[in-house]
């Protein structure tokens, strides 16, 4: 069984990469939806990131400042 394992790896690798562009009907359109699923869950894992802070704030502030009293 372990020596198959790699093979139904690939296998499954292969269905999801290019199985909407070979496989006709049905067995074409899972392949899509499993390859968008599996974006979806991966693109979840890692949510974008955020600053916590504002890091041109200061200077933003100080250069407002300085056209008010022009």
């Amino acid at each position: 069984m372990k020596r198959y394992l790699n093979l139904l790896f690939i296998g499954f690798l292969l269905f999801v990469v290019l199985g909407d562009k070979v496989l006709p009907g049905e067995i074409g359109k899972a392949s899509t939806h499993t390859r968008t699923a599996m974006n979806n869950f991966f693109t979840g894992l890692f949510p974008t990131w955020q600053p916590k802070t504002k890091p041109y704030e200061r200077t933003e502030k100080e250069l407002r400042k300085l056209e008010e009293k022009k």
